[in-house]
């Protein structure tokens, strides 16, 4: 089960490294390069094989796996991005996409609205949860076995450009037409912001977008109109993004001349960046969340804080990434993003770990982690002595390979990290779901409090779930679990029901991090 549980953690750890960790938005795809050797080598080989070869060949892919053999010789962060790909990369860093706004599962071959997203073209024209889309521009979509990625396709397309849908609503038992206009939709960084105490605010970051440093600094004011004087950051999970955007984002915590970041490129030179004395929150305590997944953006904000001797780093060493990249364009709608500099924390250190032994190794370095015990305890962190730096306050802190919290939290048991994973996988949401499908009109006028005073699944739902788990191989113990199960289930139902500020305080009354930072604050 663990083994299962820590691939995973790294596969969904890679596939977000790849939609951005920390590269720069200067474009370098105008740069003219003399000619070489080399290049007039594959060029020429390129040719031969288009003109002679003796079988048809793909040359497009051929191109696409010599690029892909090049970079691997590199660093892990130095990648090859197809042009097929780069209309979702290019939305992930952006920050929005245009669509109708709205998330969607197949449910008996129909796409089922699971949430409207607030703001979005489908909002305005009066959708709902539960609407089934039946038919797109006179394409019937049910019944038949068409992808979630081919629907989506479907629905997205030029902003301003109409979409004529037919809907099926369970609640009234009928169907009807509405046209809607795609327009910009966005992709949230900030998955949750609320108050974890009268003066204690909590804001949950997934990602450093284009967007991002916006929507944070708005989560961040709204905290503060709300009486927070305290923030807890919580940058676990996330992978990283535009550095440009961490910068912002510590601007607001850091005193103006005070250090963030500064990078240093393959000729020696060396550029710095600095807080201004703009920062609505300057030399507040703040306390920053961070696990393995943390990584390159994250780690800048963690490590900024941190030689700064301002705020507590809480959690397990982040992942340790200290390469930078810029995004190059290829010339036929596919890009590159190369490494092109190193990035040093304010006291100096570059927290990249090793990537001599590959790429694979390099990724399932975790392992390493768990085997070592690292992951239950602090004592079990390697450090190397020669990698040792000192604050201006006079505090320890370690370069080569992620930034080591303050306070160190292990992780949970097995099977709470397995409820963690039914959790941020589909399992749990799946059944919420189907629950509200046969139940939603129940719900539809009931207010973010009565829910969250009044409503829990019962017994027998619960044990519904577990009894669903086990044809998945997951089995549980209901008395022993079944209060996490409960809350976990309500959680997803908030999230499907509200937005993800109720679910996140409810998965947060189970936090071990949250517990102990409330913990430290309470012997202050």
């Amino acid at each position: 089960m663990l083994k299962f549980i820590l691939r995973f953690i790294v596969f969904s750890f890679f596939a977000a490294l790849f939609f951005g960790a920390g590269w720069f938005l200067a474009n370098s795809s105008d740069v003219l390069y003399s000619s070489n050797p080399n290049k007039e080598k594959l060029n020429r080989l390129i040719d031969f094989i288009d003109r002679e070869y003796v079988d048809t060949v793909n040359t497009e892919e051929i191109v696409d796996k010599t690029v892909n053999s090049i970079l691997s010789e590199l660093d892990p962060h130095s990648v090859y991005i197809p042009k097929s790909d780069m209309t979702e990369v290019a939305e992930q860093m952006r920050g929005d996409f245009v669509g109708i706004g709205v998330t969607f599962r197949m449910k008996q071959d129909t796409a089922t609205v699971v949430k409207v997203i607030k703001g979005g073209p489908s909002e305005k024209v009066g959708l709902r949860a539960g609407d089934k889309i039946m038919i797109a521009d006179k394409d019937t979509l049910y019944n038949k076995e068409i992808a979630s990625g081919e629907i989506v396709r479907r629905l997205k397309g030029e902003k301003d450009s109409q979409v004529e849908l037919e809907i099926y609503r369970k609640a009234i038992d009928s169907t009807f037409q509405v046209t809607i206009n795609r327009g910009d939709v966005p992709i949230v960084s900030v998955n949750a912001n609320y108050m974890l105490s009268d003066n204690m605010g909590y804001i949950q970051l997934n990602r450093f977008a284009e967007s991002s440093y916006t929507e944070f600094r708005l989560a961040l004011q709204s905290l503060i109109s709300r009486g927070a004087e305290k923030l807890v950051f919580d940058l676990r999970g996330n992978p990283g993004g535009y550095i440009g955007i961490a910068e912002q984002i510590a601007d607001e915590f850091l005193e103006a001349n005070q250090m963030i970041v500064y990078t240093k490129d393959k000729s020696g030179r060396i550029e710095e960046s600095f807080a201004s004395s703009l920062g609505i929150f300057e030399n507040q305590p703040v306390y920053v969340l961070i696990d393995e997944s943390s990584a390159s953006a994250s780690e800048i904000i963690a490590g900024a804080l941190q030689d700064n001797d301002l705020g507590t780093i809480v959690g397990r060493r982040s992942f340790g990434k200290g390469l930078v990249q810029r995004e190059m364009e290829l010339g036929d709608g596919s890009a590159v993003r190369l490494t092109i500099s190193r990035y040093y924390t304010p006291t100096g250190r570059s927290i990249q770990r090793p990537y001599q032994k590959g790429k694979e190794d390099y990724y399932m370095q975790i392992y390493d982690r768990y085997d070592s015990g690292e992951m239950d305890s602090a004592d079990k962190i390697e450090v190397n002595d020669s990698l040792r730096f000192v604050t201006p306050k006079g505090k320890v802190v370690y370069g080569g390979g992620g930034i080591i919290p303050d306070v160190f939290v292990g992780v949970e048991s097995t099977t709470l990290e397995t409820l963690k994973m039914l959790d941020e996988e589909t399992y749990i949401s799946n059944f919420v779901f189907n629950y509200l499908e046969r139940n939603r009109k129940k719900y539809y006028n009931f207010t973010r409090q009565e829910f969250l005073r009044d409503f829990n699944f019962t017994q027998n739902e619960v044990r519904s779930f577990i009894d669903d788990l086990k044809s998945y191989g997951f089995v549980l113990d209901q008395k022993q679990y079944g209060q996490i199960i409960n809350t976990l289930m309500k959680a997803n139902m908030a999230d499907q029901l509200f937005d993800a500020n109720i679910g996140a305080q409810l998965r947060g009354t189970l936090d071990p991090m949250l517990e102990k930072v409330l913990e430290i604050e309470k012997t202050q």
